[in-house]
């Protein structure tokens, strides 16, 4: 919807509003679609003014990670809008956070101290043999 009232108000007068027309636009004459070659040169003139050193693919990476960190969109809706032929180069975007791997750590302690607390000698009534059987290991 906001990219349609975009279309509508640029109004310029050359500018298709057919909606399978390219979206973006050069605002000086000729009117032309935006390809990489003038975003480009828009991103400089950014950078020239705010003492800034972005690129494109820092503003895709920006876009990527934010996409894949949002619980109600599909990682691989993510892939496909970033054209990555592998699941697995899309994951790159979804790195743990500082709380998640302070979680996670915290969780693979409390299965160690349980897994200290298990009994090397089975209680009185199992058989070995049973119990090897059952779990693996040698008990």
């Amino acid at each position: 919807m906001w990219l349609r009232i975009y279309q509508e108000e640029s109004g310029r007068a050359g500018v298709p509003r057919d909606p399978a027309a390219p979206l973006w636009w050069t605002l000086r004459r000729p009117f032309r679609p935006l390809n990489y070659h003038a975003a480009r040169a828009m991103l400089n003139r950014a950078n020239a003014l705010l003492g800034a050193n972005w690129t494109l693919h820092d503003l895709r990476h920006t876009a990527a990670y934010r996409m894949a960190r949002d619980p109600e969109l599909a990682l691989t809706d993510v892939q496909w809008v970033l054209g990555h032929a592998h699941l697995t180069t899309t994951q790159i975007y979804v790195p743990a956070g500082r709380d998640e791997i302070v979680e996670a750590v915290r969780a693979h302690h409390l299965r160690q101290d349980r897994l200290a607390r298990i009994p090397t000698v089975p209680a009185a009534g199992y058989r070995t043999e049973a119990l090897n059987d059952l779990f693996g290991g040698s008990w």
